[in-house]
């Protein structure tokens, strides 16, 4: 098979186009005809080796990407719900390696079928595994109910942006978004179910008497400590990433007692592998806001042998949507 390799830690250059044996999967697992893999900011941060003491990470030489498309190539022992040629999406608890390459093999619990939904796979997989994520923390971890209110930081981003989809399946009664800056609140903002968008900068003057029952922060540094300012009393604040990159950054603890407010952490890809057998259901509920027109995810493709290319880009930020990898 052909694979994209990280060779070592370091930058974009660190990347390899090889041909690796092909795979075969094992007791519980598929091996997949991999048509798109997606590329998130993730990958960047473990090819940066900024997690290279973190148990369960790759060293290298590995293949990234946690997440594909394409169809069932075969079948390890015991798995007996889906078949070959099959098509699938894989979700994000099928480790940190593997996708960028023409066939991966995945855990069959992480495998959602395609079949009959009318998604074609570079949407799927653009949207279905953020859409997942989204419903995950959502339900298990905000615990969101209806007529509550949310505020969804960097809120064109590709994890974000499958926020207020799943948010208004859930009964949402508001869903705002905040961007960086407010030349980027344009269509792509306005294509996805927010109420408003409005600039970060401006959010504790624009917000008035307004607070949230629920925050989604991917981004991280003093807005993550600013939004402390506009959450309800009980309120929920999601961590689900760090796009700006402030590692040092920390929350006033006092801020939370005295509020009566909580801070929780969620990382599909460490939950997904203790309760697998929630990934079928948060891709359920992916799907139906799919369907639903709800997650409008803008999708950019290039060729494996663009991995450097495609990591390039995501460090940069702006990409606006997924950026996939076509074997």
């Amino acid at each position: 098979m052909r694979a994209a390799v990280v060779t070592r830690f370091g930058d974009p250059e660190v990347f390899e186009l090889t041909e690796l044996p092909d795979p075969v999967p094992g007791p519980g697992q598929v091996a997949i005809d991999v048509s798109h893999a997606a590329v998130g900011l993730i990958d960047v941060y473990v090819r940066q080796g900024l997690y290279r003491d973190r148990p369960g990470l790759p060293q290298p030489p590995y293949v990234p990407g946690l997440e594909v498309a394409g169809t069932i190539r075969a079948l390890g022992a015991g798995v007996t719900d889906l078949r070959v040629g099959e098509p699938v999406v894989t979700l994000s608890g099928t480790g940190a390696d593997g996708g960028y390459a023409s066939i991966a093999v995945v855990d069959a619990a992480m495998t959602a079928s395609l079949a009959g939904t009318g998604v074609d796979p570079a949407l799927a997989v653009a949207a279905v595994p953020n859409a997942a994520t989204a419903y995950l923390a959502l339900t298990e971890v905000a615990h969101l109910g209806p007529g509550e209110r949310v505020l969804v930081h960097g809120a064109v981003g590709g994890l974000a942006s499958a926020f207020p989809g799943v948010a208004r399946t859930l009964g949402a009664a508001g869903v705002v978004g905040t961007v960086r800056r407010a030349s980027l609140a344009g269509a792509r903002a306005t294509a996805l179910p927010y109420d408003e968008i409005v600039a970060a900068e401006d959010l504790v003057g624009w917000v008035g008497d307004r607070r949230f029952d629920v925050v989604v922060d991917p981004v991280g540094g003093q807005l993550r400590t600013d939004s402390l300012r506009v959450m309800a009393p009980m309120g929920r604040m999601l961590l689900v990433g760090n796009a700006s990159g402030d590692w040092e950054h920390t929350v006033p603890s006092n801020a939370l007692w005295g509020g009566n407010l909580a801070v929780l952490g969620f990382a599909a890809g460490y939950y997904l592998p203790a309760h697998p057998e929630q990934a079928r259901p948060a891709a359920a509920g992916a799907l139906r806001a799919i369907a639903e027109g709800l997650v409008d995810i803008p999708v950019q493709s290039l060729p494996l042998a663009e991995a450097a290319e495609a990591h390039r880009r995501i460090a940069l930020g702006g990409v606006g949507g997924r950026l996939l990898l076509t074997p």
